[in-house]
């Protein structure tokens, strides 16, 4: 337990002093961007690859003996059963099938915004501790002790200046790196479920 212990004071410390009371938002943001960027390359896993037809085709045809790999493979079987539900009412498949892929639209959007906003807010509270640390650094050259006998004070100023601004910038830099490549996979995954939805909805006009 000493270990630990010691661990995680060495790290308050060094939070408390490298950057200010600005450094635990900025940790606490790294944390939760961290975990939605990982939660949506979990959910945006496509599966089984090939053109949606071909995987419409060939769950038809085996429908029992395919294994399930990802969330294009879920949609497709959800769909084709919700198809063949409504078929047998005579209604209307294209709504239903609709309703079925909702939790699946709602699931490849879920984080999108929270890690939007998180690399936006990440560089601007950076800045705050910024002008945090310029305000002590100023300070402590008012100080009437002299420029010499406040150098401890100015020098931690100046550090915290950079520091913040250092990982407000570590922050943000690859959540918006890794945020548009999501992005462009919610996007693609938006445009299978549609293809998905017409092509069910139309295979026996074919």
């Amino acid at each position: 337990m000493e270990p630990i212990f010691q661990s995680l004071t060495f790290f308050v410390t060094f939070m408390n002093n490298g950057g200010g009371a600005i450094m635990w938002p900025l940790f606490v943001l790294n944390f939760i961007l961290w975990y939605a960027i990982g939660h949506r390359f979990l959910v945006l896993r496509r599966g089984r690859q090939g053109n949606v037809r071909y995987l419409i085709e060939k769950y038809e045809t085996k429908k029992e003996e395919e294994e399930i790999k990802g969330i294009v493979d879920c949609v497709v079987i959800d769909s084709l059963n919700t198809y063949e539900e409504v078929k047998n009412l005579n209604l209307l498949p294209r709504r239903h099938i609709e309703d079925a892929m909702f939790p699946y639209v709602r699931g490849i959007r879920e984080y999108s915004i929270l890690i939007k906003t998180i690399v936006v807010l990440a560089p601007l509270i950076g800045l705050l501790g910024t002008v945090s640390g310029m305000i002590e650094t100023f300070d402590a050259l008012q100080s009437s002790s002299g420029l010499f006998g406040q150098g401890a004070s100015i020098s931690s100023g100046i550090s915290k200046a950079l520091f913040t601004t250092e990982l407000g910038l570590v922050v943000a830099v690859p959540g918006i790196i890794l945020g548009k490549i999501l992005d462009k996979k919610e996007e693609m995954y938006s445009l299978e479920f549609e293809q998905i939805k017409d092509i069910i909805c139309t295979k026996d006009n074919s």
